[in-house]
């Protein structure tokens, strides 16, 4: 792993990194230096030695909650926590600065990207250490340090053409999403174990800033990702109680909103938000992480949940439909917002008719979210600032959000959330290779460093290679047919890797002084993650490996 050394400040047992791929040893050494003090990384170690093993614990839990789902059983709404359900609780009120989200930009933690994020018009920006980042470890320290900036005022970046960036005066409100419970950090080891990565990017950017925007009057916010119960909510509860009295603040400063973007946290939201009630600032629905965790849950029933082409696969579709009703429905109930989806839409400076197409869309998207009762919603580019904004502006107008409006006429039941068999479409050969096409683009450029690409005008991040490999999984474990009766086997998707890979690949990448890129582990990976036996639970574990 390259030098390390033991953490001063009286933190025995930790291990940090102090090399950094791709710098020079004195940026290196710069780098480490002002991001991981000893008090900060004491910090982080305090709270992987206080919940590091109620995290794997809890993840332990996820495997048996599968492997009795794959012996018969299903999901339900919990018996033990009905008196949560029926209680009247209500999440604490909004905080100032998160009160009104009619519109929410996402990326990753470039320089350049947190400015433009940060100056687009959007109300808030998710500033993601996850899905739309590689974790290597200059692309984390590197985050970390420009949101300590940005929060300072000073961030700046210059362009190679020597064009600078800046920071305008009415930022949006900074979110930022840390990693997964599932995903570990290597280049921390406490007392001989990586630590949790969810802890690192939490309790890192908490023990850097966290004082300094209480005391200008805004909020240490997060977006939490890939929950699959409530019992995961209250560590997280717990994380940031512990963080708060380390830190010297006043309990409920920290706020988190949850991404409900796995099938079995659809089942616990109330749960979710009661344990997080203090912190929290209300649910997102997500889109291909709630489809890849279908997926996932169903693993070994892939017959039963059978799943068109994912581009087949629209909001509308009726458990999507259960899921997002239900979400805005108990967000309101408890005083929550609730927050839509991803617009990943990129426009094309080239292409108007793409263009106006596109635009459609995603206006009727938003259109149908704020007709719902969501508060605001998500989008991944700068151009589609002024049309998700103006279009929660015509239901909104000068109120903040919809919280009041309630949905006394949504009733759902536990079978409406499970009727995936109820979703049109077909699965084509067009569907297999886009899967194929888009998810070995996306994995070869991961590989390379870049968690947030452009995709035939889309914006993907990991959750993209999620769903492709999962579905391709899913539909060769179920034999499933195409629409010209051809059935899904493992030898089709091998031949059609192999073609798109050798259209894919550059001509001239195997020639002396051309660079070959990250192709064949970009296809050995999406190979292994598709069709090996048994079913990945994370794409992101095994390429952690070969970054």
């Amino acid at each position: 792993m390259g030098a390390t050394g033991e953490a001063a400040g009286g933190t025995d047992g930790v291990q940090v990194e102090r090399d950094v791929a791709g710098l020079a040893a004195a940026d290196a050494a710069t780098l480490v230096a002002d991001v991981l003090t000893d008090e900060a990384v004491a910090f982080v170690a305090g709270l992987q030695h206080a919940f590091g093993a109620r995290r794997l614990e809890l993840l332990a839990n996820r495997a048996r909650r599968r492997a009795a789902i794959a012996a018969g059983g299903s999901l339900a709404f919990l018996p033990e926590t009905a008196d949560v359900r029926a209680g009247s609780w209500t999440v604490a009120p909004p905080a100032a600065d998160l009160a009104d989200r009619r519109c929410e930009i996402t990326g990753p933690t470039d320089a350049k990207m947190v400015i433009n994020a940060l100056n687009s018009g959007a109300r808030l920006f998710m500033a993601d250490f996850e899905d739309a980042n590689v974790p290597t470890w200059a692309n984390l320290l590197d985050g970390q340090r420009n949101l300590a900036a940005a929060i300072a005022g000073t961030l700046s970046f210059t362009n190679p053409d020597g064009r600078v960036y800046r920071l305008g005066e009415r930022p949006a409100t900074l979110v930022v999403r840390p990693r997964g419970w599932h995903l570990p950090e290597r280049h921390v080891v406490v007392d001989g174990v990586p630590m949790s990565g969810s802890l690192f990017d939490a309790g890192l950017y908490l023990f850097r800033n966290a004082r300094a925007l209480a005391a200008a009057g805004r909020t240490p916010a997060f977006y939490l990702p890939k929950m699959e119960s409530h019992l995961e909510a209250r560590l997280w509860n717990d994380v940031f109680t512990s963080a708060e009295e380390s830190l010297g603040l006043r309990p409920g400063t920290i706020r988190a909103t949850v991404l409900i973007e796995t099938l079995p946290a659809a089942f616990e939201m109330e749960e979710i938000l009661y344990e997080l009630r203090e912190h929290s600032a209300g649910l997102n629905a997500g889109r291909w992480d709630y489809l890849f965790s279908t997926i996932k849950t169903f693993a070994a029933r892939p017959g039963e949940f059978l799943l068109p082409d994912r581009n087949a696969v629209t909001m509308t579709a009726p458990f999507l439909r259960a899921y997002t009703e239900l979400l805005v429905s108990t967000c309101h109930r408890r005083g929550a917002h609730a927050i839509g989806g991803m617009a990943a839409f990129i426009p094309s400076r080239r292409d108007p008719e793409v263009n106006a197409a596109a635009l459609a869309k995603v206006r009727a998207d938003k259109v149908r979210e704020s007709g719902d009762g969501f508060d605001g919603s998500w989008v991944a580019h700068p151009d589609l600032v002024p049309v998700c904004t103006e279009v929660f502006d015509g239901v909104l107008g000068t109120a903040p959000n919809q919280l009041s409006r309630q949905r006394p006429d949504v009733h759902v039941t536990a079978e409406a959330l499970l009727d995936v068999a109820a979703t049109p479409g077909e699965i084509t050969e067009d569907g297999v290779r886009i899967n194929i096409s888009v998810g070995l683009r996306y994995l070869e450029t991961w590989l390379r460093g870049s968690g947030a690409v452009g995709i035939d005008n889309l914006m993907e991040d990991a959750a993209t290679a999620e769903i492709s490999r999962s579905q391709l999984y899913q539909w060769v474990a179920a034999g499933a047919k195409l629409a010209d009766g051809r059935v899904v086997t493992a030898g089709l998707v091998r031949q059609i890797l192999a073609e798109e890979v050798a259209r894919l690949r550059p001509a001239d990448a195997t020639e002396t002084g051309k660079a070959a890129g990250r192709w064949a582990d970009a296809l050995e990976l999406f190979e292994q993650t598709a069709l090996g036996e048994p079913f990945a639970e994370f794409l992101t574990l095994p390429a952690y490996d070969r970054i």
